[in-house]
């Protein structure tokens, strides 16, 4: 069963809830603390971070829906449960620094920078990485970094990294984000064949730099593009001009 296909305790759609507060609470006791989320800066991070300022005016009523919502080109906000999922499976640390690989709206790195120290963040669309700089600028989390680029790539001028997180699906783990990955760092991402169906993969860095991987919950995300994930759109296979043995 893929992580967004999974209801929530209160039915699909939560109860609309006037005072924002009160809606992150709901989705953080219905979503996620009783989907087996536990990690505490996770929920935390996601009780305090305001979703609503991450989604399209139009869809600010449905800014605590349990599913993803558009926040166009072509892009989404993913679901909260997925959110959560993905960085607690990732392991944050107050002292760690994290990249993350497909800004968005931001509100994944919103949630990352309220526990870490430090958060980079790629996104490709220069439309995306701008508005959610400022976004996040406005609400304080001066230590997420919003760069515009080829995410596939990472940001190896800030290198290694503890945690990464990869939003977008690929055909496998790019040679440069695990390259990037630090000694006891842990990596994140949708891998599969398919562009929009994949697993979840975890990957640890070993003491003696062995690279562990683990596959976890199938996952339906945009595929990841760029030079060591899926070609642009219309083309039908996959850039991989670099060799991995992840």
């Amino acid at each position: 069963m893929s992580l967004a296909d999974r209801g929530s305790a209160a039915g699909s759609r939560p109860q609309v809830h006037p005072d924002p507060v009160a809606a992150r609470q709901a989705m953080v006791d219905e979503q996620l603390a009783a989907r087996d989320i536990r990690d505490p800066a996770v929920l935390e991070a996601m009780r305090t971070v305001p979703r609503e300022a991450f989604v399209p005016p139009d869809l600010i009523e449905c800014a605590y829906d349990d599913g993803p919502l558009p926040i166009g080109a072509g892009q989404t906000i993913s679901q909260p449960y997925v959110v959560a999922f993905m960085i607690a499976a990732a392991a944050p640390k107050a002292g760690d620094r994290a990249l993350e690989i497909g800004t968005g709206s931001g509100y994944s790195a919103a949630v990352l920078a309220s526990i870490v120290k430090e958060v980079y963040t790629v996104e490709r669309i220069a439309l995306l990485a701008e508005s959610a700089a400022g976004r996040l600028a406005g609400l304080g989390h001066q230590n997420a970094h919003v760069r515009c680029g080829d995410g596939t790539l990472g940001l190896p001028e800030h290198a290694p990294y503890d945690v990464i997180i990869v939003t977008a699906g690929g055909p496998r783990v790019p040679p440069a984000l695990l390259a990037q990955l630090a000694v006891g760092g842990r990596l994140v991402m949708p891998v599969g064949g398919d562009r929009f169906f994949q697993r979840l993969v975890r990957c640890s860095r070993q003491a003696d730099g062995r690279v562990v991987k683990e596959t976890m919950e199938a996952v339906a995300f945009v595929p990841l593009i760029g030079v060591e994930g899926w070609s642009e759109p219309g083309r039908d296979q996959p850039i991989l001009r670099r060799s991995s043995s992840a």
